[in-house]
């Protein structure tokens, strides 16, 4: 095998291009990013970023000197826009093919823009990427009233750091609670309320929106009527998933890209990982940094059929900075109703949510400002164990006692 080719310049490309370097593979690695800033962490851009708390040479995965250790071939900023599976070659947007022995696309998703017409407007910002960063930061000194729209966790992270930096909030979520995909009604009234106490502004259920600009003034209708003017405009309305290039492949897609345990597709030289690629077990797609990662490394060894590849199983970890809460998920709120709530209240903003299912064994965990207990809870899932809800529900027990 002379050629790996991967499509993305985020977590997963660069992890599985680190895996495939210390696997001992000395062929070409080719990575194509349609971004001219690569191989840098995301979450940060709507925390210590916005905050001024880092700076975007910060957020580089590994140092330049180990980059360059890794002997990269980088096409940037190109995009690709076809993959040949058959004659096995990715062509570029300049005309130019990159032929490949195994490919792993890590194309990850992109902010979602409801309305095509938004992108015009001055003002209207997303925040993905370091370029939708430098945009944010050029003009917030001169903006205070800002809308968000959307009440998912990208939303409520930049509406914390805009508080904190004493800008006016206001979220329209179009739901009836805050990150409903995501968390339990539980957990969003917990949100909810944190979010209030801050002074943000919540908008449930705002219906069908628009937006008008007039002199630099964003004005936004609902259901057709003008309802609120705004210095600015945030979108952290979801994400669309780049999986475009594997439906024109021919590849099996669903609402991302179909990958078995060792991240494969339907191609077997073709490989997905990150937030692209169908969490095998769970059937969707998981955005999060900790699955970027390791499926990124679990591919590069799947792609050199690696002694030490294994499987990808890992249940799903994600976490969130809102103010001086740190929420931790493990697991997903698949079918928790039918499971047992267990609050563990340790204070007004230190609390965990344990949801159990029928035999006591942890299904979905939310914890807030306790990572000790998402540590204790990750050797709960992997040992299968069942737990007495007495004991989680009491704030004086010591819960590292259960191991």
């Amino acid at each position: 095998m002379k050629n790996i080719v991967i499509i993305g310049g985020g977590q997963a490309a660069i992890w599985a291009a680190h895996t495939l370097r210390s696997e001992g593979y000395e062929g070409v690695i080719a990575i194509i990013s349609d971004e001219k800033h690569t191989f840098y962490e995301r979450p940060p851009l709507s925390k210590q970023v916005l905050l001024g708390e880092m700076t975007h040479d910060a957020l580089q995965f590994f140092p330049l000197e180990t980059v360059e250790s890794l002997n990269l071939t980088l096409y940037k900023p190109y995009r690709a826009i076809k993959i040949d599976s058959e004659n096995k070659n990715v062509m570029l947007d300049d005309g130019q093919k990159i032929a490949f022995d195994k490919l792993l696309i890590a194309t990850g998703s992109q902010a979602r823009i409801p309305v095509e017409s938004w992108k015009d407007l001055p003002n209207l910002f997303s925040l993905r990427t370091i370029d939708d960063s430098l945009a944010l930061q050029k003009v917030l000194p001169k903006i205070d009233n800002i809308a968000i729209i959307g009440g998912g966790w990208i939303g409520l992270e930049i509406a914390a750091s805009l508080r904190k930096k004493g800008k006016r909030i206001t979220i329209l979520e179009l739901g009836e609670r805050l990150c409903a995909r995501s968390v339990s009604g539980e957990v969003s009234h917990f949100i909810e309320n944190l979010h209030k106490e801050e002074g943000v502004e919540l908008c449930f259920e705002c219906g069908t929106l628009d937006i008008t600009e007039d002199q630099g003034q964003l004005t936004i209708l609902r259901d057709d009527q003008e309802w609120q003017s705004f210095d600015a405009v945030l979108v952290g309305a979801g994400a669309h998933i780049n999986k475009e290039l594997a439906v024109d492949a021919g590849l099996e897609v669903r609402d991302g890209i179909v990958v078995d345990h060792y991240c494969q597709t339907s191609h077997p030289d073709i490989f997905a990982a990150g937030d692209v690629a169908i969490h095998p077990d769970l059937g969707f797609c998981i955005q999060s940094w900790a699955n970027a990662q390791n499926q990124g490394i679990t591919a590069a060894k799947a792609m050199l059929d690696s002694e030490s590849k294994e499987k990808y199983q890992e249940t799903p970890w994600l976490w969130s900075d809102q103010y001086d809460c740190n929420i931790q998920i493990l697991g997903t709120p698949v079918n928790i109703e039918n499971t047992a709530v267990v609050v563990r209240d340790s204070g007004a903003r230190q609390k965990s949510f344990f949801y159990l299912d029928q035999a006591g064994k942890l299904q979905y965990l939310v914890s807030v400002n306790d990572a000790r207990v998402v540590q204790i809870a990750k050797r709960w899932v992997r040992a299968d164990r069942v737990l007495d809800p007495i004991l989680l529900a009491d704030p004086e027990f010591n819960i590292m006692s259960l191991r």
